[in-house]
């Protein structure tokens, strides 16, 4: 086991309520584990965790989610929690095999994790999966028509005839909860790029890409921000170069 210190990280003053609310979906297995030390780390950053995942591609990818509380997130800040994260995952020494390391922030077609999410997509098209069935279904498509305490309102597009189009599902049973990219949400995100840049600013948020939560072939914003090959035991060289554990 890698023995070390975590690095302080100074991040200055930093306004802690929009980056404390809590998630209502998270990780299980080892993606909790990474999120659990992920996420102070990016809290003394000034970001929000959104996703860890945990997948086989390419060897094995640990990529980590994570945006600011208004839920923007530049090349450059990936850049930035990638190279706090990666000393600190070292010393964790979570992952058992070689790794490669993935930061990135949500797409337009993003989860949705916390309920200031939900109210800020109310209109749009989502879809959302139970644990527990409801209705006969576990899986749900519709608009996003509210959110109150504890569910989410959905009026769902496929409803039958003889059942009720619009359902309340509990935040306590979701596993997974995504906007859907659809043109309405592409011209809005453009609506808002055009506007920023107007105004002599810059958006970062105009990305019309998906963030490829079901496994698509879709393009991640700050996918490939130099991603890092690690290796157990904090390693820095790729696996190629790297002498098994024991000789």
């Amino acid at each position: 086991m890698t023995t070390g210190t975590i690095p302080a990280i100074d991040a200055g003053p930093i306004d802690s309520s929009p980056l404390a609310e809590p998630r209502l979906i998270a990780e299980t297995g080892v993606a909790a584990r990474v999120a659990a030390i992920a996420s102070p780390v990016l809290t003394g950053m000034g970001f929000r965790l959104v996703r860890v995942r945990v997948s086989g591609m390419d060897g094995c990818t640990v990529q980590i989610m994570a945006e600011r509380p208004d839920g923007s997130m530049a090349i450059e800040e990936c850049e930035e929690v990638s190279r706090a994260l990666s000393p600190v995952l070292d010393v964790a020494d979570l992952i058992e095999r070689a790794y490669r390391l993935e930061i990135s922030s949500p797409g337009l077609d993003r989860p949705l994790v916390r309920h200031s999410d939900f109210q800020r997509h109310v209109g749009d098209v989502v879809k959302i999966e139970l644990a527990v069935a409801l209705n006969g279904r576990r899986r749900f498509r519709g608009h996003l028509i509210g959110a109150d305490d504890t569910t989410a309102h959905i009026r769902i597009d496929d409803a039958p005839a003889d059942a009720a189009a619009e359902v309340q599902l509990p935040f306590d049973d979701m596993t997974d909860a995504k906007l859907v990219l659809t043109d309405e949400l592409i011209a809005a995100a453009l609506r808002r790029s055009k506007s920023a840049a107007g105004e002599g600013g810059e958006e970062d948020n105009g990305d019309v890409q998906g963030d490829d939560a079901d496994g698509d072939s879709g393009a991640r914003r700050g996918r490939g921000l130099r991603p890092r090959t690690k290796n157990k035991n904090a390693s820095r060289t790729r696996p190629e170069a790297s002498q098994p554990e024991g000789e």
